[in-house]
């Protein structure tokens, strides 16, 4: 098993990066956000990865985050979802964001990605939905989700205000997540707005 390779990158293309370790350029496909992390290193970098081989290839996934192989190798345990549609997933959406549409049941984060059909995204969620409600720390946002639902409270309040304003259920759940409790339901709703603008 290659659990990673660490070199400078010679290059990168859309979802492909070449990382020279040894003397030898190692090809690896791989996400965005990836790309994005490593563009213009001029040092040593770190791709964590996943080897899948075929009878007629053999093909070397990278991340520049754990968390996102980790997310990957969970994807492609979904029927349905090959490698390259858990990289166009993984392109369209955070960690984070992920993880909540999955808590959420929010099939439809999916659908506006690329290549992800309706069916497609309910089996994303029906098959991993008991797999982010773990104790996992991969899963913590999904977990904090989890809590703001159960609570019935200004969280949740705040949740239904942000849809009906236009966000999806999952980026919204995702926002009032990071602001924790003890705060009304103004207050979330403005702090949520502002991370949600970026600011």
């Amino acid at each position: 098993m290659i659990f990673s390779v660490t070199g400078k990158v010679i290059h990168t293309e859309p979802e492909l990066a070449v990382i020279s370790c040894g003397g030898v350029g190692y090809g690896c496909k791989t996400t965005l956000t990836t790309i994005s992390d490593i563009s213009g290193s001029s040092g040593d970098v770190t791709l964590y990865t996943h080897l899948i081989i075929r009878e007629d290839s053999a093909d070397l996934y990278g991340f520049s985050r754990y968390e996102e192989l980790s997310w990957f190798r969970l994807l492609i345990t979904v029927s349905g979802v090959g490698a390259k549609a858990a990289l166009t997933i993984l392109s369209g959406m955070t960690t984070n964001t992920l993880a909540v549409a999955i808590a959420s049941e929010d099939a439809k984060a999916f659908t506006k990605l690329k290549g992800i059909g309706t069916k497609t995204a309910q089996r994303i969620v029906l098959e991993l939905k008991s797999k982010v409600t773990k104790g996992d720390e991969l899963f913590s946002v999904a977990e904090d989700y989890s809590a703001v639902t159960q609570q019935g409270s200004a969280s949740q309040e705040a949740v239904s205000a942000l849809v009906a304003l236009g966000y999806s259920q999952s980026d919204a759940a995702s926002a009032v997540a990071k602001l924790g409790g003890d705060k009304s339901v103004e207050e979330l709703i403005k702090g949520a707005l502002r991370s949600l603008a970026g600011m």
